[in-house]
């Protein structure tokens, strides 16, 4: 069996800090725990995971890495850590100075699919986020199939900047709506530095009666334009649990790409994660 890699693995502990956005989803909207996440993935072979900041409340970002950063130093299972940043703000430069003494870190993200769309337009936070290149950490791009075009004007501003986009850009599963998903993501490929991870889909899909035909054209349209070598996977557990369980969404995924041959698997699940991470 190949092994795995959750590039996209969430933790929140409600009793530490704040994550108001869970009011808005019942499902969601208690905390979620390492021992909660070794107990959902019991039995599957996943060998290690990236954990992927949760939107905490302001200004608990600095907070939340240092606290996964306590448990990946109890539990090796965690292999980098994806935290939370503000580039719309000043003082951008001393928040990456001081995650860059958390040794788990390996880039950043800010949720954009929740804000309004000028948040990502700035000079500033252009300017901001081309800080990045030179650390060598990653961008994860969290936006609605509707704003793509703006995560295409951003990429277009960073060239060294190496973007990976969350949840293959959010496209509306449920509803089958394709276009313009399916002509702006094409023009995505064509950029050399960003990555699509297929993380979550089912979350996109319909929660009660989805099935894996209805994932298959989302994911082999970003397997024709990325390639085997710019796609990874990820459950974005828990968040996943609205739809489904995170090990029948892996078993989902598995089937998807069965046909490909053994190298361009693990590419997916494994070794394209190690590599575009950085993972130790």
């Amino acid at each position: 069996m190949i092994s795995v890699i959750d590039t996209h693995q969430h933790l929140w502990d409600l009793e530490q800090f704040p994550y108001s956005w869970c009011r808005n989803h019942p499902v969601l909207d208690r905390s979620f725990r390492l021992d909660d996440y070794l107990e959902a993935t019991k039995g599957a072979p996943i060998v290690k995971t990236v954990f992927m900041e949760c939107d905490v409340d302001d200004p608990h970002q600095l907070d939340e890495a240092a606290h996964i950063q306590s448990l990946a130093n109890q539990n090796p299972l965690i292999a980098g850590i994806i935290a939370g940043c503000r580039p719309e703000k000043e003082g951008f430069t001393a928040h990456l100075d001081a995650l860059e003494r958390l040794p788990g870190v390996r880039g950043v993200r800010r949720v954009l699919h929740t804000m309004p769309d000028a948040t990502s337009q700035s000079s500033l936070f252009v300017e901001n986020l081309r800080q990045l290149a030179r650390r060598h950490w990653t961008f994860d791009l969290c936006v609605l199939a509707r704003q793509l075009p703006l995560a295409i004007a951003l990429i277009e501003q960073c060239p060294d900047v190496s973007f990976v986009l969350d949840h293959c850009g959010v496209p509306d599963i449920k509803d089958r709506v394709f276009e313009p998903w399916r002509t702006e993501m094409a023009r995505l490929a064509h950029f050399p530095n960003v990555v699509c991870k297929v993380s979550g889909l089912v979350a996109y899909a319909d929660p009660e009666t989805w099935t894996e035909s209805d994932l298959r054209p989302w994911v082999e349209h970003v397997i024709a334009h990325f390639g085997w070598d710019r796609l990874l996977w990820g459950s974005d557990w828990p968040v996943c649990t609205q739809a489904s369980s995170l090990q029948k969404w892996l078993r989902t995924a598995q089937s998807l790409v069965a046909d490909a041959n053994r190298e361009q698997q693990e590419n997916f699940f494994m070794r394209n994660a190690e590599r575009i991470y950085r993972l130790r």
